[in-house]
């Protein structure tokens, strides 16, 4: 039997349990919100940790062996290498000046003919160009006249010789024509030298007898070349320039504080751009008396043979010159590595190490540079694979995969 009392609590009881069942939905809510904000929490860590990992991997790359065979790819092991002291300056490559002449005419003449070229190779004694000269002209004419008054004084002297010894001349008729031939031989050796002297032609008076040639005085090349055919030619103006070039001197300043390094006797080797990665040996034959006030270097000449004719005069060159004069200077054991090999990547000075099948970025603290190789002081151990060629390959293919993930 229900009775108005129970009519009464039935709306409160409907309302504690509604009561209930709102705060057990609250809190199964709560329960599956902090299981997700963990679930999150792990999933962000998850990809910090990935992000992370896939940055150390970005640092390396990886190629087949055909694709670093086309990328012109070589690995080096890396080992220390006996290295002494040096002292590395430029230079510029100029002749011998002991076998280096500016060739010019002794006296004026009109240029006839210049068969000598820039750039030959001429011998001692070849006629580099010939001139038409008047005073040639008139000592030719005075030799050959010289000649016939010579003829008639012997024939003279021969005369006197015999009349005086028949007795039918007096001594002194014979004394004067044996002074007048000799007189005549006189001035004939004079004309002769003359003529030789203006290098002209005693050989006989055939063809012009007023020209003259303009020899080379020894073998070279010729470097600089004046004459041009009509022009008149000056014993003040040099018509060519030969030099000797199988020898070249190699002209360098050397700083004030490499002067208690260099020795006159040093090994020096040098190098050009026109020949990358070769090097021509020489030797240190002269260091200045004076000191420059204004650089504060000290002159230098290294001699390098030149048989080849490689080297060009005004060339500029690098010389790596030997510390410590004749005895040389003590080695000591360093890493190097050709300066090829060193590339920047964001301003700093990177190599490429192979390792475990991949090329891994390294950077390094480079050194002393000598003879296209650089020492590495810092970030490279002995016995590690380096990249010695394509590193510049390997640079742009980083460079390329990077831009394509956004960096």
């Amino acid at each position: 039997m229900i009775t108005a009392q129970d009519d009464t609590r039935r709306p409160l009881r409907l309302a504690g349990l509604a009561l209930a069942l709102a705060v057990a939905f609250t809190l199964a809510a709560c329960d599956r919100g902090g299981a997700k904000d963990e679930r999150a929490a792990e999933g962000a860590s998850s990809a910090e940790q990935k992000k992370e990992e896939g940055h150390s991997e970005s640092e390396e790359l990886t190629l087949t062996s055909e694709e670093a065979e086309r990328a012109g790819v070589k690995v080096e092991a890396l080992k220390a290498q006996a290295m002494g002291d040096e002292v590395v300056v430029t230079a510029t490559i100029r002749p011998d000046a002991d076998k280096l002449a500016r060739v010019a005419p002794r006296i004026e003449g009109r240029i006839t003919s210049a068969p000598a070229k820039l750039g030959d190779r001429v011998r001692a004694g070849q006629a580099l160009a010939t001139l038409d000269s008047v005073e040639v002209g008139e000592a030719h004419a005075a030799w050959v006249q010289a000649q016939s008054e010579l003829r008639i004084a012997e024939t003279d002297f021969k005369r006197a010789e015999d009349l005086a010894a028949d007795e039918i001349i007096p001594r002194k008729d014979f004394i004067r024509a044996q002074s007048d031939r000799d007189k005549a031989a006189a001035s004939l050796r004079a004309a002769a030298d003359k003529l030789r002297l203006l290098r002209g032609s005693a050989a006989g008076s055939t063809g012009s007898v007023s020209t003259f040639a303009v020899t080379a005085p020894f073998a070279g090349t010729v470097v600089e070349k004046k004459a041009t055919l009509g022009e008149l030619a000056s014993p003040s103006e040099p018509m060519f320039t030969v030099a000797d070039l199988s020898q070249v001197w190699i002209l360098a300043d050397l700083p004030e504080s490499a002067l208690a390094k260099v020795r006159t006797g040093a090994g020096a080797k040098v190098s050009v751009s026109a020949y990358p990665g070769e090097t021509f040996a020489g030797r240190v034959d002269l260091i200045g008396a004076a000191l420059d006030k204004d650089s504060r270097t000290v002159a230098a000449r290294i001699v390098v043979p030149n048989a080849d004719g490689r080297l060009k005069p005004e060339m500029f060159a690098t010389a790596t010159i030997e510390a410590g004069g004749r005895t040389g200077a003590a080695s000591r054991e360093v890493l190097s590595l050709p300066d090829a090999a060193i590339v920047l990547m964001q301003g700093q000075p990177t190599v490429f190490v192979y390792e475990q099948g991949a090329y891994e970025m390294r950077v390094i603290e480079p050194g002393e540079r000598s003879g296209g190789r650089t020492v590495v002081k810092a970030g490279l151990k002995n016995g590690e694979q380096v990249v010695t060629e394509g590193a510049y390959a390997l640079k742009a293919r980083k460079l390329k995969s990077q831009l394509g993930h956004g960096h």
